[in-house]
């Protein structure tokens, strides 16, 4: 049997956590549903779900857990928590962005961040992203601030360019 995971981020939606969760694991390679709780009479006064709607959802992308709660309108998702994809390539930067930022809020995007059509925050990060800004030449590093700052989506190119110049 697995180590279980020590630590377990829960996503709070309204009543879209099963809808999600599958958006999630189509998105992802090497994901899956793992459970699914539905909730009973018990407590209706307090959730006021229905008998048999989803309660939670548990689900893995590439190894790593999550659940999805379907806990009501009352806290929504927001930019305060986000999830990094690391990214080797330009192709896999392009990837990520284009099924995540479907549907979602296109004001959102800014420096490879974007909040998909459920609320939730991700980063597309390149691997070379990360590399370029500790560089210890500060010159170097800023210009690729510099450049960094005027994306929506992140091209590899253009912060290579800003580097090297």
């Amino acid at each position: 049997m697995p180590p279980i995971q020590k630590i377990t981020p829960c996503l709070w939606f309204d009543d879209q956590a099963a809808q999600a969760a599958k958006f999630y694991t189509e998105v992802f390679k090497n994901s899956r549903i793992k459970k699914i709780s539905r909730y009973g009479k018990e407590g209706y006064e307090i959730h006021h779900r229905p008998e048999g709607s989803v309660m939670t959802v548990e689900f893995e992308l590439d190894g790593q857990t999550f659940t999805a709660l379907n806990g009501g309108p009352i806290f929504k998702l927001n930019e305060a928590i986000s999830f990094q994809v690391d990214c080797a390539t330009q192709e896999e930067v392009d990837y990520y962005w284009e099924k995540l930022s479907e549907g979602g809020d296109e004001k959102a995007q800014q420096c490879g961040w974007l909040k998909d059509k459920y609320g939730l925050s991700w980063q597309i990060v390149p691997r070379v992203l990360v590399e370029m800004l500790n560089d210890p030449d500060a010159k170097k590093s800023q210009r690729v601030m510099a450049a960094l700052l005027k994306m929506k989506k992140i091209e590899i190119e253009t912060l290579k360019r800003a580097y090297a110049a």
